[in-house]
């Protein structure tokens, strides 16, 4: 080894040395950091982190359902406490009703008409005045609704404990599951604290004291999800709560039977109308009709804003029908030529009550067992209050034992010939609902066609059983008595298309008259007939005895509850027997 080499050797050494040496406070640094951290660690283990962090609620007296606090609060507290109309109608009841006419909240049930108006402390339950301790109020235009008749009306609890504006609500059935914090805690003084997250590292939102009670949750990496009365939801460590009960909500509400509509028991509804014009028909020139056990005649008509009703009834017509063994389910129109009329009169609760106050003495002095709810030309904006009307009717009715029934068209067209219905809303009400299935062509119609084809028809009923719920059950086909005489004329290459409307037996004449011969038309299910004269076509597509008994047939397909015939006096004689026979 040469100098220079040992010299490198020596100096590499020394540098080795000095960095050994170096390191080592470095190292003990590092030893004494990780002391630390495992330190903290260990602690916040065992006791946790002690900051506190405040989670605000959304109002002062905030509203919780299913645990969730809601978007308003309520006013007041405990027996003067007040919910919003928008909590109640979101949480409670989708159909109870503003009237703004006349700043009155009505609540419909099955038997019930219950309406309270603000700033008064008494109320009508099916127009029997009761006394209220708080009365409904208006505060930055929302309404407030006392609590008393909720939780008497609905199978509902509203509470809020002791020291809490926290306001819960329950539903029958539903239940909660208590636990208890530290029940085995030596110090009675000793505090639990109830964090954000299921962690000690979490923040601390509240400290719960040992006994305090609080609803369980849920179980997260084991810890609780509580809500403790207050409101507060958090999370306790399993170790200090105890499950000691399960509370049920039940309600004692009246269990009063249900109405149960009549039916006949040997087979399904088999209705008419009979059309009133001025005077009623003499009984004694009405044939037979075989099978028939409704018949509606068309005696009521709303006259005015204020819902004073036009009455055509006839006692003496009641006493054959009944004699005859047929129900009267008396009809009620409204003016279908003044839609703004019909618009003012469902807009008012004074004019609806005032409809149903009519109805309910020509109920009684006619003896009718039902009324038939013919509403039609109605702009889409009255829709709901149309449906709070028939909401408000049906229990009166049914306090009298009367059926109620209500004609619909079917699903799509235009908003005042169909639209405006709520059929689904209006099926949960009825006790039945006729489908008005004709007019699939109308008398001003641009194309001739069948004024009710089979395919047509059963698509129509369908549609309302799939989209709108509506239990076959509950609805009849309407059928027409009437056809249409469809004339085509062809001038310069232009075809215009123009109809008259035939009786069952005026078709019957001038098929004869003209010495046509029907042909069965595959597609619509019903005979039809063509012919020429000159450059006009001439087109029918029949009812008679073989469209009836295809519609007849569909009411057992389907399993509906009956057919409704428009009208009588227009029929052939023996399409009564032909549905009879069908629908038993």
């Amino acid at each position: 080894m040469n100098q220079q080499t040992s010299s490198y050797s020596q100096q590499h050494r020394r540098i080795m040395k000095h960095n050994r040496k170096s390191k080592w406070p470095l190292f003990f640094i590092m030893l004494f950091v990780i002391a630390i951290i495992a330190t903290v660690f260990i602690y916040v283990q065992n006791t946790g982190n002690k900051n506190y962090e405040q989670v605000p609620f959304k109002n002062q007296n905030p509203i919780f359902y299913q645990h969730e606090e809601l978007e308003k609060g309520a006013i007041g507290k405990q027996e003067s406490l007040k919910l919003p109309f928008s909590v109640i109608q979101n949480v409670i009841d989708p159909n109870i009703f503003y009237d703004d006419a006349t700043q009155s909240v009505i609540i419909t049930t099955n038997d019930k008409v219950m309406r309270m108006q603000t700033e008064q402390l008494t109320a009508m339950i099916n127009e029997q005045p009761i006394s209220l301790s708080f009365s409904v109020e208006i505060v930055d235009g929302e309404a407030y609704v006392p609590i008393q008749p909720l939780v008497d009306i609905y199978d509902i609890a509203i509470l809020q404990y002791e020291q809490s504006d926290a306001v819960f609500i329950f539903k029958d059935g539903e239940s909660i599951q208590w636990g208890e914090i530290g029940v085995h805690f030596k110090d009675a003084t000793q505090l639990t604290p109830v964090r954000k997250e299921p962690s000690n590292e979490s923040p601390i939102i509240v400290d719960g004291e040992k006994g305090q009670q609080v609803m369980i949750l849920g179980e997260q990496k084991g810890w609780y999800q509580v809500q403790l009365k207050s409101g507060s939801i958090g999370f306790i460590d399993k170790d200090d709560v105890s499950l000691y009960d399960v509370e049920v909500i039940q309600r004692n509400a009246d269990t009063l039977p249900s109405y149960v509509p009549w039916k006949p028991i040997d087979g399904k509804i088999n209705v008419t109308w009979e059309y009133v014009n001025r005077v009623n028909p003499n009984v004694k020139d009405i044939p037979p009709m075989i099978g028939v056990n409704v018949i509606s005649p068309t005696w009521f008509e709303v006259q005015d804003e204020q819902g004073n009703i036009l009455n055509k009834a006839d006692a003496s017509y009641v006493q054959w029908a009944h004699e005859n063994q047929m129900q009267v389910w008396a009809l009620f129109k409204n003016n279908f030529r003044d839609p703004d009329m019909t618009s003012a009169l469902l807009a008012n609760y004074d004019a609806r009550i005032n409809m149903i106050k009519q109805l309910l003495t020509y109920v009684e002095m006619y003896d009718l067992q039902g009324i038939n709810i013919d509403f039609e030309n109605v702009y889409l904006k009255d829709k709901d209050n149309l449906t709070q009307f028939v909401r408000e009717l049906t229990p009166f009715m049914h306090e009298q034992g009367a059926v109620v029934s209500i004609d619909v068209t079917i699903r799509g067209g235009s908003e005042m010939w169909s639209l405006f219905y709520d059929r689904e809303r209006l099926g949960e009400v009825v006790d039945y609902m006729m489908v008005m299935t004709y007019d699939e062509h109308w008398a001003s119609s641009p194309k001739a066609g069948s004024v009710a084809s089979l395919p047509w028809v059963e698509k129509g009923i369908t549609d309302i059983i799939k989209e709108d719920r509506v239990p076959p059950s509950k609805l009849l086909v309407g059928v027409p008595y009437y056809t249409r005489l469809w004339m085509e004329e062809t001038i310069d290459g232009v075809t215009s298309v123009s109809s008259k409307t035939f009786s069952m037996t005026a078709a019957q004449n001038y098929i004869k008259e003209k010495n046509l011969e029907p042909i069965y038309d595959e597609q619509t299910k019903q005979n039809y007939v063509e012919h020429t004269e000159g450059n006009i076509v001439y087109k029918m597509w029949i009812e008679d005895a073989v469209s009836m008994k295809a519609r007849a047939e569909l009411v057992n397909k389907l399993d509906i509850a009956g057919i409704a015939s428009w009208r009588r006096g227009l029929e052939t004689q023996d399409v009564w027997e032909i549905i009879h026979t069908e629908i038993q």
